[in-house]
């Protein structure tokens, strides 16, 4: 029984992603995420057509989902008019849905963007927003950004924004009512949902990781999941 299959293929996603493959490998040639990354799309479709269910899961519970930057230059060159980065999207939904994203690395770190990335569009209506962008967490932003951040007002009225200010402009504050329809965005479209299968689902991990997750970014398991990196993603000159 194809189950992780036919998961995949309710998903619109999937079915407007994989036409006919014919595996040229033009979609892994084009694909910036796989000149660095042990990734290749023309693998991953070769798998799907398969539909081999040990193989699906096995991409569920991988890292190589989660290289995909979804640019979509696979898209423009598909000599067949398939999408790689659509079927990608699919396989992470699928991954969240059913808790697989913990068993990688990088599936792990979806707890951080959602309580980083999710929490700011829900609170703040912005995808990012400096005041949260820390120093402690960002130290690769240098020590002019901890300056910056010390002093993001001034430095934002030099640049002519309008921080947190009512009215037009950068970084405005967003009215309550524009927030509460986001929210309800997400509510329908089963986003909160998914937020919440992603904190339960990383608890559950964390426990048997023998990690604290707390709220909050300012914990055990978000700084491990943050932090940690194997090395094993990218290629080596021997690959």
């Amino acid at each position: 029984m194809a189950e992780l299959y036919d998961k995949l293929f309710a998903d619109v996603r999937f079915r407007e992603g994989l036409t006919a493959c014919l595996n040229c490998g033009t979609c892994t040639a084009i694909c910036p995420a796989a000149e660095f990354y042990n990734y290749q799309p023309r693998k991953i479709v070769d798998i799907l057509q398969t539909k081999d269910e040990e193989q699906i899961e096995a991409l569920l519970k991988s890292d190589t989902i989660w290289y995909c930057g979804e640019c979509m230059s696979c898209v423009t060159r598909c000599p067949r008019g398939n999408a790689p980065g659509l079927l990608i999207q699919a396989l992470r939904s699928l991954s969240q849905e059913l808790g697989y994203f913990t068993e990688s690395e990088k599936g792990r770190q979806q707890l951080a963007i959602k309580r980083t990335i999710g929490k700011w569009i829900l609170e703040y209506g912005y995808c990012v927003f400096p005041s949260e962008i820390s120093p402690e967490m960002h130290p690769e932003q240098g020590p002019i950004w901890e300056w910056e951040h010390k002093n993001i007002e001034a430095v934002m009225h030099r640049l002519g924004a309008n921080y947190k200010g009512t009215g037009p402009g950068i970084l405005r504050k967003i009215p309550d009512e524009a927030l509460d329809e986001i929210k309800k965005i997400f509510e329908v479209t089963g986003g909160i949902e998914r937020f919440e299968k992603i904190e339960a689902f990383s608890k559950k991990k964390a426990e048997e990781m023998g990690m604290k997750l707390e709220d909050g970014i300012d914990n055990e398991y978000i700084k491990h999941i943050y932090t940690t990196n194997s090395g094993k993603h990218t290629k080596t000159h021997e690959d």
